[in-house]
This record gives C-alpha cells, structure tokens and sequence, in this order.
C-alpha cells in the first residue's frame, strides 16, 4: 500500500493508525506542515488531497492509499517558491509564520473550489457557476485557518493578488 507524497511514491505505514499529519512529520520528515490544535479547528495542518484541502491531523494516512498528496514542501517548482509564497511575502502575510504552510495550501485548495463553482455561506447566487471573490467570500471561505498572529489583512492581500494574476 503507497501514497504519492509530493511526486514520490510512498509506502503506508503497517499499523493503521497512524495520521496523516504524523506519516508526513515523523515518518518522512516533512516538517512544513504543521501539528496545531489536532482536533481540526485551527488549519494549520492543511495539505492537498487530490487537489482538495484537508485537515491531515484528523485523516489516516491509509485512507488516501493511491492517493495524490501535496503539502507545502511539495508547492515549490525546481527550488522556486510557489507564486503565492511570493505574495505572502509581499503582503507580509505571515509574523510567527507557524500557520503560513497551512493558509498556502487551503487558499490553493479554496481556489480551486471557487474555480469549480462550489458557493460558501456567503455566496449570494447559488445558481452562478462564477463566483466572484470579494472580500467576504475569501474571509469565509478560509475561515477555517486561523492565525494568533493576526496576519489576516496580508493573508487576504496575498490571496487576492494571487487570484487576480492567476486568472
């Protein structure tokens, strides 16, 4: 049984209950993603899952068998930084930085749902296909990851510019 971790097939660990989270920090020592709350309430252990963002802490690993997992390691293109590390960058949307991994990845997860139409609580038009991300609509949709720091201004500057030269 494997996981492709970032490219690289991975076997799974044998004993069944090992997180997701714990496969990446202990296991293989990708230490970008993050252990905060381990309940799920706090994002910082956010990777992708086939594209789609997850709370590592709360997944097996073993259930993403033959699975696709990228995480924050895993965004950087032959040594470069993703492009929108570069906009927390130039945003300042990080202090601490501790949740840094975890916001990159759910807004890249949050990106694409928004690309495929999925409204959030906030979506005024629920028949659109094209959901415009105004400010609300990114603040809630990345609602789930927080940051004690208080970076969000640059987190949602960074997210923004990010979105409007991705299109």
């Amino acid at each position: 049984m494997s996981v492709n971790i970032n490219g690289l097939s991975v076997d799974l660990p044998s004993d069944a209950r090992v997180s997701l989270l714990d496969l990446l920090r202990d296991h293989l020592d990708l230490p970008g993603t993050k252990v905060g709350c381990n309940q799920g309430a706090c994002g910082a252990c956010t990777v992708l899952a086939d594209g789609e963002r997850i709370l590592s802490c709360l997944a097996l690993a073993v259930q993403y068998e033959g699975r696709s997992v990228t995480t924050i390691e895993g965004l950087t293109v032959e040594g470069s930084l993703h492009r929108l590390q570069h906009a927390f960058i130039e945003h300042d949307g990080f202090q601490c930085g501790y949740c840094t991994p975890g916001q990159i990845c759910s807004a890249i997860g949050m990106l694409r749902e928004v690309q495929r139409g999925v409204p959030s609580l906030v979506t005024e038009d629920l028949s659109s296909r094209s959901i415009a991300l105004t400010r609300d609509e990114l603040r809630e949709r990345m609602s789930g990851n927080l940051c004690r720091c208080g970076a969000y201004n640059g987190i949602v500057e960074a997210i923004t510019e990010f979105a409007e030269t991705s299109k």
